[in-house]
């Protein structure tokens, strides 16, 4: 639940800063109004700007001498109207998008940090992957033995039957249900001289120990599975930091927001963000896949080590009842002097 839990909480951040950066590719596409420039034919050279000399024109009617103001002198020019100056055409900075826009080509266009950060999240999914394909295969192979061996030890009548029955043809015990067996035997034979309970007592805890032993070693390599599930997400978060971190950056020295200097950025950072989520959630689903198969596998020794102390109980019973004395026989003359004897009390 835990790392339910992070994961919601990485792709909800994800979430947030893609709808920021939307907005803020949004606000710059608005802020820029790009000019659209006259086409020219191919066959016509491009106008050329006749310049007029000004003449000094009076843009205002001459003045009624009924009105009192008098004409135009020298002191006192008319006033001219220049020509406006022939704006020379910048041309704008054109800031393109890459052209390779593939997974592959966003990582070679990457900067050095943010590769580094792809890297180890494409090595932790592969050894996710590895750990998953060895896991399982171990696995399988444990509890079909085990399942096989239970049935086998089920159907035996002692202890002994059950050790041959679960060693097979080959005549060895192997796997962890023939550890069980090979522990209650030695710890039988240790003990042929002692009491029932203390028997039974040393072989249960025997039997307990290889249990915890076998768990353990089905369970290496699964806590490696929660740390990628756990730490992933983060690892990408910080790509994606890094990456428009870098974005801004550009913006800054180019003096422009145009989307197409913090694009490139933006989806550099977002890649790192999908890799660490592609590492982390196959982690997390086959850490809890694991983790039931590991709880079934020692279920199966736990009820294998039953019906192994059923079978030692079975078998010390027996042989208390084989070894034990027979009861003296008294005769019949004892036994009608001994009821025809005067009952004395005791002083």
């Amino acid at each position: 639940m835990l790392l339910q839990r992070r994961l919601d909480l990485v792709m909800m951040r994800a979430f947030r800063l893609a709808l920021v950066v939307a907005a803020l590719s949004a606000v710059a596409a608005q802020a820029q109004v790009p000019a659209q420039p006259v086409p020219v034919p191919a066959n016509q050279a491009p106008p050329v700007a006749q310049v007029q000399p000004a003449t000094p024109t009076n843009p205002l009617p001459p003045a009624l001498p009924q009105l009192g103001i008098s004409p135009p002198s020298t002191a006192h020019p008319p006033l001219t109207v220049s020509e406006p100056a022939t704006s020379v055409a910048v041309p704008a900075m054109t800031a393109t998008l890459p052209h390779d826009l593939s997974p592959w080509g966003m990582f070679m266009a990457a900067d050095i940090v943010v590769k580094g950060v792809m890297l180890g999240l494409a090595f932790a999914s592969l050894v996710t992957w590895t750990i998953w394909l060895a896991k399982a295969m171990e696995l399988a192979t444990a509890k079909r033995s085990a399942g096989q061996a239970l049935r086998r030890i089920e159907a035996a009548d002692n202890l002994s039957a059950a050790a041959g029955a679960a060693a097979g043809k080959s005549g060895k015990l192997r796997g962890a249900v023939g550890q069980l067996l090979s522990a209650a035997l030695s710890e039988t034979r240790r003990s042929a001289d002692l009491g029932e309970d203390g028997t039974k007592e040393r072989v249960a805890i025997a039997l307990s120990r290889i249990e915890a032993r076998a768990g353990r070693a089905m369970a290496r390599g699964t806590g490696l599975l929660a740390t990628i599930g756990s730490t992933a997400p983060f690892v990408g978060l910080f790509g994606t930091v890094w990456g428009i971190m870098n974005s801004f950056i550009g913006i800054s020295q180019a003096k422009t927001t145009n989307l197409a200097v913090v694009a490139p950025g933006i989806a550099e950072a977002l890649l790192a963000t999908a890799i660490g989520l592609v590492a982390a959630i196959p982690a997390v689903i086959i850490y809890n896949v694991f983790a039931r198969a590991i709880t079934g596998y020692r279920a199966t020794l736990s009820d294998a080590s039953g019906e192994i102390l059923r079978h030692l109980s079975r078998d010390l019973e027996r042989r208390q009842r084989a070894v034990a004395p027979a009861p003296r026989a008294v005769s019949s003359a004892s036994g009608a002097a001994m009821a025809s004897a005067p009952l004395v009390p005791a002083e």
